[in-house]
This record gives C-alpha cells, structure tokens and sequence, in this order.
C-alpha cells in the first residue's frame, strides 16, 4: 500500500504532521447505562483477556488492563481522551497508534489532538484482532454534565419531568452511537475485507470449547527438519567461518565453560565449542532436526561433552546442578535480522540461564543498516518482466511486488547512498518489547548524476566480543571478499587442512581476546550470505542527483496475524540538497517481510 500526503514534514519526534489540525467534535460520546446494544458491547468483550497498552502483559479483562495502566504507569484513557477533546474515532486511532509505536505514556502525555494521526484511516485497523480495549472504551464515555461530572452513575430520577429528559439524552446519544458505529463500519468496509469484521463484531460469544490458540510455531519448526536448509547455512561462508573464527580463536573464553548453543540445527556451533575446550553445552532445537544432531555428536565422540536436548528453550530445563551458562551461542538472525522472531527466544534463553556477572552472548551485538538503491535490475525482474509474456501483457502480476519486501543480492554498485544505523542490539540488555521499533533516518544520495532510485535496501552487521560489551561506533565491521584470510583459516580450501593452531596460554592472551572485535556484514559490499539484502521497492522512484536527501521514519513491528513475520512501514519525502528548504510530498509505503 503506497500514501501520499501533500505538504506534510517528517519532524524530530518522528511524528507526520499536516498543516491542517484534526479537529475535535465530543458531542458523539457514549452514556455509561447505555452499554449493551448488540452492535457493539457485549459479554464477550468485558470478558475477554486484554493486553496492557504499554506492555507485553494480559489482564483477565479490558477493564483490569485499563486499571493496571492507571495504577502502574499512570496513564487513564478517559482522562487524556477528556484533555484532547477527542471523539468516537480519534479515540480508536490513539488507542491503536499505541499499540502500533509502542509509544510511552509519556509520549501521549504530548500529544496536542492536532496530530496527523487522529485524521488517518489506518489507525482506524485495530491493531490486536477484536480488541477488547477499544470495544469496552466505546461504552465508557460520556461528555453531557449531566451524566459525566462525576463517575458514579446519575441518581435514579425522582420526579417524571427529570425521568423523561434523562431518557431524552439516553436515545439522543443511543442514535448517536449507532450512526458512528455505521460509519466506523463504513471506513473499514471501504479498504479492508469487511464481512470479517462483521463477524467478529457479531459474534455472539466464546463458545465452551473457546477459539483455537493461533499456532505460530509448527510449521516454523518443521521447515529446519530438512537437510537442504541446513546445508546452505553451512556453506554459506562468510556465516559459518565467522562463528568458528569466534569460536576457535578464543580458547580462553571456552575453555571450561559451561555453553548454551540455542536453535542448534546440526550442531555446528556446538561442535567447534566442544573443540575450543567447553566443558560442556547444552544444544536446545524444538525441531526433528534435533534426532540428527545427537547422531552427529555421537559419530564425532562427543556425547561427554554436548547434550542435545529437544524443546523450546522457554520451556526446556538444564540438569538440575546447572543454573547457569557463561556463554550462550546462536545464530538466530533471519532475513532483515528480525524475520522469523527467533531472537526472542534467545532473549528468553538469556534471561532464564545465562550467569549475570561475566556472561557472554555470541553474537554481542548487531546494527541493522538502511540505504538508498538504485534497484534497476531487481525492478525489471521483478516487475518488468510480467509486461511482455510471449507478447502478453501479464504485468497485473507486478501490482503486489511493491507491497511485498523482496530477499535477493544487489551489487555493490547499486548503493546510491552511504548505510546509515537504523537499529543497533546489544544482546546483553535489550528487552524483547524493543525489537519493535521505530527509527528517522537521514539519506544522502552519492549518486554521481541524476539517477532514478528505485527501492530502499536493508541489511544487518554482527560482532562477536569477548567480554559481550557494546563495539564502539567507530569499529568498523569486516566486509568479507572472496578469498580472505578469514575464510581460509578456518574453511578447507582447495582440498587442504585448515591449519592447525598451537593453543596458548600467556599472560597477555586474556588482554588481546578482550580486545578482539570479530565481525561480519550481510551488506552489499560483502561477499553475499545466504541472508542476501532486503529490499523495498518503491512505486514511484525518487529522482536524485548527488546531495539529494531523503528524510524519513521507519516503523518496523511483528505481523499481527504471524509473530515470525515483520510488517513494515516506511514514511520519506525528498529535498534536492541541503540548500533547498522546499521539502516534497511525504510519501506512506507499508511492506510485509515474510
């Protein structure tokens, strides 16, 4: 889905604000005796489990979350909704720009009401499928003195003319309520697959059996049963050389230690730790995969030293005796590093057993990178080609490629601007709620004459240390060609034996492992893994020379209706150069990574 808004800039807060202020009307709210026409409120909604605004937890009903969010954080929807003056609908889209930014209750604490966001239908799309939050606020709202000064309910009427106005202002907000829940219905009909949202607004109610837990994990899990997967991790060099250049290089970090190697596939990475002198590791895989991995370890006599265990390492258990690791190793990166979501199990895997003095993540930290491409060639494979099919115009097959990010290798040459650090992880701090994210970026076209940039480009660095500290800004990660030295220490080229080092021991050996930075990049400039780039074509090109600048927000959050998958948002507008201050059209480009 491609938007465009005319006249907007992307300001410091990362906010899209118009020149135009949404206006507030809050003469369409809700009478608190008013809470059960059909259309809306029902039993299931006040029932029904509700996950905090502000973090990753479920309260057993909307209004308990509201409760914990008021007492926790100090944040009441009734309160700021009241400040804002905000109606029916500016209410839906706070509720659901919360959700979608993970914004701060301190964020919203700023908020004006003039906001972009309070006029935009996209923040009408609930954000959590049937949320009870947004069904349980409609009912919960009242702007007449009459019925809202106080939060208690109005005193029954004791005489029959107050009788009769209060039911006067009950059906006058009664209709009311019905013509904003038609035309929410009418918004989201108009873009969205309407009969679905019907259904869940009519449901009736939980069934006794309850509805099916949607299942994320078993085809995932399923896919790295097969050998194919696995034999181009392994091959792909620059991956797997890297690790055993970590792993084999140090051997004062693994020597005795304890190891968790998480998602271990084959059991490669735990392998090299067993030869770099680990005591022993515990290699975790909740796929069949895991059956062959114990085969593995057994055919190279390492069963003393490396045990398999098949589970989730959420839900898994080390010897009683162990309770904790001093490293944890895994490669957990997916495409756009957070595809596949893999990394919240490592988290959780962190977070359970590894020791909180001196504890070691391998990798330490990654920096997710964003660039300008120019993109010609993925364009005409990707959308082109439909054009002329034997001489058929097939080009209605290109419509969805914009909508879609693309995985696949773009040369060097194709980079019309320098990386610039969207993401940077430390893996020894950061939270699992912080790998939904959102990022301004600044791009500066290097093009050397007028070029048409057809697709932004994201990739991701790695860095192993030592000590798992953060790798100073200034380190700059390995870019890997064909034939480097790295490759061929650790890798059998041309039939040779990788050559074997002597293991010391000196005093000074300790200082220089914790100096070492190893690294590798899945950019363009390195040799391609089998991550390759990922890359987000745009509908129309942006026409840039050099100094052109791109400016803009990117958003970036686990699919709603599939936590391995990433929905991505991507708002820029163009300045030709830094002397210009006329700023272009900023332009809403929404992709899924999957």
């Amino acid at each position: 889905m491609t938007i465009r808004f005319a006249g907007a800039t992307i300001h410091a807060s990362g906010e899209d604000v118009d020149d135009q202020s949404a206006s507030s009307e809050s003469d369409t709210d809700y009478a608190e005796e008013d809470n059960n026409f059909d259309d809306w409120v029902s039993d299931q909604a006040q029932n029904q489990s509700c996950r905090s605004l502000f973090e990753d937890k479920a309260f057993p009903s909307a209004t308990a979350a509201r409760a914990h969010d008021k007492d926790v954080h100090n944040f009441d929807l009734r309160t700021i909704s009241a400040k804002l003056d905000l109606d029916l609908h500016q209410r839906i889209r706070l509720i659901n720009f919360i959700r979608k930014h993970a914004s701060t209750p301190e964020d919203i604490e700023n908020l004006t009401g003039a906001e972009s966001f309070f006029s935009l239908d996209e923040y009408l799309i609930p954000q959590i499928e049937d949320d009870p939050l947004l069904q349980l606020e409609m009912d919960d709202w009242s702007d007449d003195e009459d019925l809202s000064s106080t939060d208690q309910r109005p005193a029954p009427p004791t005489d029959l003319p107050n009788a009769l106005r209060q039911m006067q202002i009950l059906e006058r907000k009664l209709a009311q309520t019905h013509r904003d829940m038609a035309e929410y219905r009418a918004l989201v009909g108009q873009q969205f697959d309407a009969g679905r949202f019907a259904e869940i607004l009519n449901e009736s109610g939980p069934s006794s059996a309850g509805p099916s837990p949607r299942d994320d994990d078993t085809h995932y899990f399923s896919s790295y049963c097969e050998n194919d997967i696995h034999a181009v991790m392994i091959q792909d060099k620059v991956r797997t050389s890297t690790y055993a250049s970590f792993i084999l290089t140090n051997p004062i970090l693994f020597r005795d230690a304890v190891v968790l190697d998480v998602g271990c596939g084959t059991g490669i990475l735990s392998l090299l730790a067993a030869k770099s002198g680990a005591k022993h590791v515990y290699a975790v895989d909740a796929s069949d995969i895991a059956e062959k991995a114990e085969q593995i370890v057994r055919a190279n006599g390492l069963e003393n030293v490396i045990t398999v265990i098949r589970g989730k390492v959420e839900e898994i258990s080390l010897p009683d005796d162990v309770e904790h690791v001093d490293i944890i190793v895994s490669e957990w990166m997916g495409y756009a590093l957070l595809y596949e979501s893999m990394l919240d199990s490592v988290l959780q895997a962190r977070d359970r057993f590894l020791k909180p003095e001196g504890g070691v993540m391998a990798p330490s930290q990654c920096r997710i990178m964003f660039g300008l491409c120019e993109g010609s060639e993925i364009l005409k494979e990707r959308v082109g080609f439909w054009s002329d099919v034997y001489g058929f115009d097939l080009s209605v097959m290109g419509n969805d490629v914009y909508e879609e990010a693309i995985v696949d290798v773009v040369g060097p040459d194709s980079m019309a601007s320098e990386p610039y650090l969207l993401k940077d992880l430390h893996l020894k701090d950061i939270t699992t709620r912080q790998l939904d994210f959102t990022s301004q970026f600044t791009l500066v076209s290097t093009t050397p004459k007028r070029t048409k940039i057809h697709a932004f480009v994201l990739y991701f660095d790695t860095f192993f240390t030592t000590t798992g500290e953060p790798v100073s800004p200034e380190v700059p990660v390995r870019v890997t060609k064909d034939g480097d030295v790295t490759l061929a220490e650790v890798w059998p080229v041309g039939g040779k034996p990788p050559p074997q080092r002597r293991a010391s021991v000196g005093p000074g050996l300790k200082q220089k492992e914790d100096k070492r930075v190893t690294s590798f990049s899945t950019g363009p400039r390195s040799q391609p893994t089998h991550w390759k780039q990922t890359i987000f074509l745009l509908r129309d090109p942006i026409h840039a020379e050099d100094g052109t600048i791109v400016t803009g927000t990117f958003y970036c959050k686990k699919s709603a209706t599939n936590s391995r998958e990433l929905d991505v948002e991507i708002h820029y507008s163009v300045r030709q150069n830094a002397e210009t201050t006329a700023v272009g059209d900023t332009v809403v480009q929404i992709y899924k990574v999957r």
